[in-house]
């Protein structure tokens, strides 16, 4: 039995400002507006600027999740940040965070699932608040995805913009029966490293001693994609008791919106109840989930109060689910 329940404070998401469409993109590679639009459903993708890194963006987004949260940097004592495209090998983004707060105390490292990596960094908070491990947790998930992509293959680089968003999570006691719980319910992870060839980088450290670009065989991984999704959502459903059709809010990795379509088709989900944020962000990797959110949370959608579902699934393949209460 968990001491405490993770309760969700506060989030904060930041976008680079250089914003580049389609039409833009159709300059630099064989493409068209047109062509991006019917299959993927983007329009556009925020690019970090020159010299702009991960952490710049990871940072901005959690010091506007803690004044949301009101709270400060001397009341977190967890940072754990998403992350495939960190600064630097080591030291991870979320210690560089841990500086630049002037948090000296606590702990803060980084989790690599790629597109899930929110998921599998608010599953670790989650574990860490609840046995009283930690009583404030930052969770990042930040991204400078343009920095990996090879710019001459309109398969990918069509896809993906940089971004990142951060949740502030806190540790409070169970709710007194008979009243409503909130906070994070339920969570499920999984992956299978057997598809690694499907979605991958073609460099790192040990292998080729370069960066790489990301390669994608966009086919299967739609066909993947849909099927592991929808089993994660109906089993962390059942897991949870929860049914489907009473959850108010579906905050889907925003990979691409046929396959948010879909998922939500395979469930039977009304697409209104589906956060996409896909056309304007395209593939932000480990920060969609939390940007979405942030997005739904500002437009007034997701209230105190409502059961949200966010999934995602990555490179691995990873992929997982996790079930909040507002």
């Amino acid at each position: 039995m968990s001491e405490f329940r993770t309760r969700f404070a506060g989030i904060g998401a930041c976008l680079p400002d250089r914003i580049l469409t389609n039409d833009e993109l159709s300059s630099m590679v064989d493409t068209s507006d047109s062509w991006i639009r019917e299959r993927t459903g983007i329009r556009q993708r925020h690019l970090a600027a020159e010299g702009e890194t991960t952490s710049d963006l990871a940072e901005r987004a959690a010091r506007r999740a803690l004044d949301q949260a009101g709270l400060t940097p001397d009341d977190v004592d967890l940072i754990i940040v998403a992350t495939t495209t960190p600064d630097f090998t080591f030291p991870s983004v979320a210690s560089m965070i841990q500086g630049r707060l002037g948090i000296t105390r606590g702990a803060a490292f980084d989790v690599q699932a790629v597109c899930t990596g929110f998921i599998y960094a608010l599953t670790t908070a989650d574990n860490f608040l609840a046995r009283g491990q930690a009583k404030c947790a930052l969770v990042i998930g930040a991204e400078t995805m343009s920095r990996i992509l090879d710019w001459t293959d309109r398969t990918t680089c069509v896809l993906f913009g940089d971004g990142a968003g951060a949740m502030v999570l806190t540790a409070e006691p169970p709710a007194d029966e008979g009243i409503e719980d909130r906070g994070v319910l339920a969570t499920y992870l999984r992956s299978d490293g057997r598809y690694k060839d499907l979605l991958h980088v073609d460099g790192g450290p040990s292998s080729t001693g370069t960066v790489g670009h990301l390669r994608m065989a966009g086919n299967q991984v739609f066909r993947h994609a849909v099927t592991n999704i929808a089993e994660s959502m109906s089993t962390l459903a059942t897991q949870a008791g929860v049914d489907i059709a009473d959850i108010n809010w579906f905050v889907p990795h925003q990979a691409n919106q046929r396959i948010l379509e879909g998922v939500a088709r395979k469930l039977s989900i009304p697409t209104e109840k589906v956060i996409s944020t896909v056309a304007d962000h395209g593939n932000t990797s480990a920060a969609s989930v939390p940007l979405a959110f942030d997005r739904a949370m500002q437009d007034g959608r997701i209230k105190s109060g409502d059961l949200v579902l966010m999934e995602a699934l990555g490179g691995g393949f990873t992929w997982g689910a996790a079930l909040l209460r507002v």
